[in-house]
């Protein structure tokens, strides 16, 4: 039997809705096509749309229980990401993550945010070796920093000024971002 070629993509079409509609490979497959939109870099935000952070009263709780307060981070620069476990941007971007937290973890301030249950964070980050710590919101976060979706990650210089604001996956450790915090950090 001989097979034509919209015959073929037909057969196609229909295994990877199949695999969509699979709960067991709807996350994977949903994941690496977002590591391919996570291949680009988030943009600075240009001058005239930059918002400045005015409210730093804002607790966390890591999950070890020590309590972070927003205003510890007052004057340095901050990635704060928003994030979930089962969310398959978030888990397309935070390899990125963990490769720009190895290097600039002691040098800026990373704020991983998540609502989840600790059990479940935890679970997720043994699984994944990541070593960045994890936070839950204990107070309102701040209007400037609210969000409706996931990923959404926010790069603010020492002045509390959001340089970066993304929603959506990106390339956390592209040379972009890298010299982007180079200069933040050095200012």
């Amino acid at each position: 039997m001989r097979f034509n070629k919209p015959r073929v993509s037909n057969i196609v079409f229909v295994i990877i809705i199949l695999l969509m509609i699979i709960p067991q490979t709807r996350q994977p497959i949903q994941v690496f096509l977002h590591k391919g939109l996570a291949m680009f870099s988030p943009s600075v935000v240009s001058e005239d749309d930059r918002r400045q952070i005015i409210d730093y009263n804002w607790r966390l709780k890591s999950l070890n229980d020590s309590v972070y307060d927003f205003s510890e981070a007052k004057d340095k620069v901050i990635l704060i990401n928003f994030w979930a476990t089962w969310c398959p941007p978030c888990i397309a971007e935070m390899p990125a993550l963990q490769k720009l937290y190895n290097d600039y973890g002691d040098k800026i301030e990373f704020l991983l945010v998540s609502e989840e249950k600790e059990k479940v964070i935890q679970r997720f980050l043994d699984k994944h070796d990541y070593t960045f710590k994890i936070y839950k919101p204990i107070s309102d976060i701040p209007e400037d920093l609210q969000t409706r979706s996931i990923p959404r990650t926010f790069i603010i210089n020492k002045a509390g000024t959001i340089i970066i604001d993304k929603s959506g996956a990106a390339n956390w450790n592209s040379q972009d971002v890298r010299e982007t915090l180079d200069v933040l950090i050095a200012d």
